[in-house]
C-alpha cells in the first residue's frame, strides 16, 4: 500500500518532494561570468574548413568554423573570468567574524561553493526548525536533513555536483574521476582532501577487522568481487578502477554521505594508527564495548559523537540520546545561493523525542512541529487539517515513496515455517486472502493506492505487472492455493496444521508501530484475514533498536515494515536483491552473500532465483551502459518479483 503526507509550517517552508539544504534543491551552476570576445591569430596556414576548439576559464567549450584562404585567419576566442562575487554570511556568524572567532566567509568558502537556487527564489536567515523524533533508532530523520553527498538529483531526476566539483568516466565505466572543491573544509576548519575518501577506503572498508566481509558492488565488480581500486594524484582528485564496466558507480553511491572521514580526528581511534595502543583499548572497555572496532563506529557517527567534523549544513551540538537533539549551521558549509549566500538559511533544527503519537499530535496542533514528514500518519490527516488555522500551520499532501508492506522471512530458522514461507502458492494464497481496500481504509483514509511493492508510477522503472500481481481480495482461490500446497487439515479450531499433522501453522509479525497507531491497526486487520483462511498470525510490537537485533540475529518470523525506495531504485536497490535485512524478506541470504562466515548467514539453494537476481544485477545492470537497457535488466527483476 503506497502512502505518503506533508506537513508544513507555513512561516518556514514549503514542501518539495526532494530532500534540500533547508528549502533548497540543488543545481550547482556557477555564477555568471563576465564573457569578452576579442580576435586573436591563428598560428597555423588554414586552407580548409575545420573546426577549433578551446577550453576556457569557466570550462565552456568554444566551438566555430572558420573557413579561410590566407595566411593567417582570425579566430574568435572568448575569454571568461567569473564576475566577482560578494558572499554574504548568517548575522550570528558575522559576529564571530567581527569577534574574531572565526574567519571571514570567503576564507571558508571553497574556491568554487556549490551554488544552490532556491524553490521559491532567495531566503532570509534566522530562526530555528522544530522536528520530533521517537528516540535513538530513530537516526534516520536528523541524518537524511544534514547529509550531502558527491553528487544526488535535482527535480528533474538529473544527477548534480555537491560535495564534487564535476566527473569524468571512461567509456564502459571501468574507471571514475571526482574532482573535489579546491578549498573546501570540515567544519572544524581543516581541509577536506581527497585524503578523507582514500584513507577510509584503505583502513576501513577494506580494513578487515572493520568490515570483515569485504565490499560488494558496486564497490567490487566481476564474478570474483573484485574491490575497486582507489587513487588520489592530488588533494583534489580522486581515482575509482574497476576490473569489469561499472556504469552504474555513480548512481549507486553517488548519493552516499558516508564515503569520506576527518583523517585528522578519526584516525586516533584507529589502532594501527593510534599513538597509544593501551590508551584506546581501555577507552573503549571502560564505554562496556567488546572492541575497537565498535569504539571507532561510535567515534565516526554524527548523532553519537558531537565533536565529530562534518560537510553538511547543521552540526550535531548534542547526543541524539538526550531528549532535545540540536543541530547547528556549519560555518564552513560549502553551498551559497544565488547571491552568495552562504547556505543554510535556518540557524537550528532540532529534535525533539516524543514517547506517544498522543504527545507528536499535541505539539502539531500547537503549532510546535515547524517542518515534518515523519511519524506524520494519515490517520490523521483530518486532525491535522482542522488544526491549521489555530496552529498556523499547512498540510500538504503528496505522491510518496513509501509502502504499507508485509514481510515474510523466506530464511526464518523455524524449518518448517521456512518451507511454508519458501512456496510460491503459498505466498500468493497469503497475498490473495488480504483486502486492501479495508486497510487503505485504515492507514491512508482511502488516500492511499492498493498495490504490490514496486516502482510508483513517477519512476522510470516503473512496472505494472509487478504493481497488480495478486493484489485482489480472492479467499477462496487463497483457500484453494493452500489446500494444494498440502496444508489442507485443519485443527478443531479452525487453523490450518502443518504437513506432519501438528500446528496450528502460526507465525509472529514484528514490527514498530505502537499500540493505537494506524500502523499496528493494520497489521491487526491482516491478521485477521489470514485468520479466515486458516493462518494464525499475531502482532508483536518492539522497539526500534530491539527491532534491529532481532532482524540482524534473523530472528524475526515476518515484519510489518514500510517498502520505499521506489522512485528511483537503481540508485538504492537493496530491499530488491536482497540486502536491505531490516526489510527481512530474505535477511539469512542477504547476510551470506555479504559475508558467508556471518554466524546468522543462510546459503541459498544453488538454483533458487535469489541467485538469478544477484547475477542480473550484479553482472548485467550493473555492467550495462545505455540507460534504456538497464531499466529493460533491471525488469528482469521485478519479473522474479512479480513470480515470485
Amino acid at each position: 500500500m503506497q502512502n505518503e503526507k506533508r506537513l508544513n509550517r507555513r512561516e518556514f517552508l514549503t514542501w518539495t518532494a526532494v530532500s534540500a539544504v533547508g528549502v533548497l534543491a540543488a543545481s550547482c551552476a556557477q555564477p555568471t561570468p563576465e564573457t569578452i570576445v576579442k580576435e586573436v591569430p591563428v598560428e597555423k596556414v588554414v586552407k580548409e574548413t575545420v573546426v577549433v576548439e578551446k577550453e576556457v576559464a569557466v570550462e565552456k567549450v568554444v566551438k566555430e568554423t572558420v573557413v579561410v584562404q590566407k595566411e593567417v585567419a582570425v579566430q574568435k576566442e572568448v575569454i571568461a573570468t567569473a564576475a566577482p562575487v560578494k558572499y554574504k554570511e548568517a548575522p550570528m556568524l558575522a559576529k564571530l567574524v567581527a569577534a574574531g572567532k572565526l574567519p571571514p566567509v570567503e576564507e571558508r568558502l571553497p574556491l568554487e561553493p556549490c551554488v544552490m537556487k532556491g524553490r521559491e527564489g532567495i531566503g532570509k536567515y534566522g530562526g530555528t526548525m522544530r522536528r520530533c523524533f521517537n528516540g535513538v533508532s530513530d537516526r534516520w530523520g536528523p541524518t537524511k536533513l544534514q547529509d550531502r553527498a558527491l553528487f544526488w538529483f535535482d527535480a528533474d531526476f538529473n544527477l548534480v555536483p555537491r560535495v564534487a566539483k564535476s566527473w569524468e568516466v571512461n567509456a564502459d565505466g571501468s574507471q571514475w574521476t571526482i574532482n573535489l572543491r579546491k578549498g573546501m573544509k570540515w567544519s572544524d576548519g581543516m581541509p577536506f582532501t581527497s585524503e578523507a575518501m582514500k584513507w577510509r577506503w584503505d583502513n576501513e572498508y577494506m580494513n578487515k577487522d572493520i568490515t570483515p566481509g569485504g565490499m560488494s558492488s558496486p564497490f567490487a565488480t566481476g564474478k570474483e568481487k573484485t574491490p575497486m581500486v582507489m587513487e588520489t594524484p592530488d588533494d583534489y582528485t580522486v581515482v575509482c578502477k574497476f576490473a569489469a564496466p561499472n556504469p552504474l558507480y555513480f548512481i549507486v553511491m553517488g548519493g552516499r554521505a558516508d564515503r569520506w572521514v576527518p583523517v585528522h580526528y578519526v584516525k586516533h581511534f584507529h589502532m594501527a594508527f593510534t599513538e597509544d595502543k593501551a590508551k584506546l583499548e581501555k577507552e573503549y572497555k571502560d564505554l562496556g564495548l567488546n572492541n575497537w572496532q565498535a569504539y571507532y563506529a561510535e567515534k565516526i557517527a554524527f548523532h553519537l559523537n558531537p565533536d565529530l567534523p562534518r560537510v553538511g549544513a547543521w552540526l550535531a551540538k548534542n547526543k541524539l540520546s538526550e531528549e532535545m537533539f540540536i543541530m547547528e549551521r556549519n560555518p564552513y558549509f560549502f553551498g551559497v545561493d544565488e547571491e552568495g549566500q552562504q547556505l543554510p538559511y535556518i540557524d537550528k533544527v532540532t529534535h525533539r523525542l516524543f514517547t506517544s503519537p498522543d504527545v507528536k499530535n499535541m505539539w502539531v496542533l500547537n503549532g510546535e512541529i515547524d517542518f515534518q514528514y515523519r511519524h506524520m500518519a494519515f490517520s490523521d490527516f483530518t486532525l491535522y487539517k482542522e488544526g491549521e488555522q489555530k496552529g498556523d500551520y499547512k498540510v500538504f499532501v503528496g505522491v510518496g515513496a513509501g509502502h504499507t508492506a508485509m514481510q515474510v522471512n523466506h530464511t526464518t530458522k523455524e524449518p518448517k515455517l521456512r518451507e511454508f514461507f519458501n512456496n510460491r502458492d503459498v505466498r500468493i494464497a497469503l497475498s490473495l486472502s488480504v483486502d486492501r481496500a479495508v486497510v487503505n481504509d485504515i492507514v491512508a483514509e482511502g488516500l492511499g493506492t492498493p498495490r504490490q511493492y514496486s516502482p510508483i508510477s513517477l519512476s522510470p522503472q516503473y512496472y505494472p505487472k509487478l504493481s497488480s500481481a495478486y493484489i485482489e481480495y480472492d479467499p477462496k482461490k487463497a483457500n484453494a492455493l493452500l489446500d494444494g500446497a498440502g496444508y489442507d487439515k485443519k485443527g478443531p479450531d479452525g487453523f490450518r496444521l502443518w504437513k506432519d499433522g501438528s500446528g496450528p501453522i502460526s507465525f509472529i509479525i514484528e514490527g514498530t508501530d505502537q499500540t493505537g497507531t494506524p500502523g499496528e491497526d493494520a497489521v491487526l486487520v491482516v491478521c485477521k484475514y489470514l485468520a479466515d483462511v486458516g493462518i494464525k498470525a499475531t502482532y508483536n510490537y518492539a522497539e526500534r533498536s530491539l527491532y534491529t537485533s532481532h532482524y540482524e540475529a534473523n530472528e524475526i518470523e515476518a515484519a510489518s515494515w514500510g517498502g520505499d525506495r521506489t522512485v528511483l531504485p537503481l540508485v538504492a536497490p537493496i530491499i530488491w536483491i536482497g540486502r536491505q535485512p531490516d526489510r527481512p524478506w530474505c535477511p539469512g541470504w542477504g547476510f551470506w552473500y555479504a559475508d558467508p562466515t556471518n554466524p546468522n548467514a543462510v546459503e541459498p539453494p544453488a538454483d533458487h532465483w535469489i541467485r538469478d537476481i544477484w547475477d542480473i544485477w550484479d553482472n548485467q545492470v550493473l555492467r550495462e551502459s545505455d540507460a534504456k537497457k538497464q531499466t529493460e535488466l533491471f525488469f528482469k527483476i521485478l519479473d522474479i518479483w512479480a513470480e515470485e
